[in-house]
């Protein structure tokens, strides 16, 4: 049986872009970003959100696989680089940001 050879890089699924996506769609539509960047490596895929291109991004979005069975893939890094969260599921990670979202309509 030959060897399985490790993916060449890490990529989001279709639901998990979708649900990424949406998320991204409502915070422009609530003014609080205006652009996005992806980037898929070996070790990890992310997703950046600006508030302005030339900025540092405002969240970042992060899987890495690696980390599956430890405290899990996904990860939400704030704009100074610091972890907000972590978790297995992409919707617990995504919740800080759905919450301030929240708080937007809600004032």
């Amino acid at each position: 049986m030959p060897a399985m050879r490790a993916a060449a890089q890490v990529a989001f699924d279709r639901l998990e872009l979708l649900r990424i996506l949406d998320l991204y769609g409502r915070m422009v539509a609530a003014g609080l970003w205006r652009d996005y960047a992806m980037d898929f490596g070996k070790e990890a895929a992310s997703f950046s959100a600006f508030r302005r291109t030339a900025e540092r991004p405002t969240a970042r979005i992060e899987k890495r696989p690696a980390l599956r069975g430890r405290q899990g893939m996904w990860a939400l890094y704030g704009e100074a680089g610091q972890v907000l969260k972590r978790g297995h599921e992409l919707a617990g990670v995504l919740s800080p940001l759905e919450r301030r979202l929240l708080k937007l309509v809600e004032d």
